[in-house]
């Protein structure tokens, strides 16, 4: 019989910089906020459906080095 894997600790400090990463993003876009607003309604809807889906780019290394303790292959 095999002994329990340790947990690593890289999954929890990869959980707390995942939810500074989103703050961070979200006082980003939110400090833009005035400047979208004066955007027509559809150029809003542009902008706001990019700003909600660029941000998981950046995740998807942290995300690896989570699982592998590596940033890239």
């Amino acid at each position: 019989m095999t002994p329990p894997e340790q947990p690593s600790w890289r999954k929890p400090v990869g959980v707390l910089l995942i939810l500074a990463f989103i703050a961070l993003w979200a006082a980003l876009v939110l400090s833009q906020v005035e400047r979208i607003l004066a955007l027509p309604w559809y150029a809003q809807t542009i902008v706001y459906l990019f700003l909600g889906i660029v941000w998981i780019l950046p995740l998807g290394p942290l995300l690896k080095w989570m699982e592998t303790g590596k940033w890239r292959e």
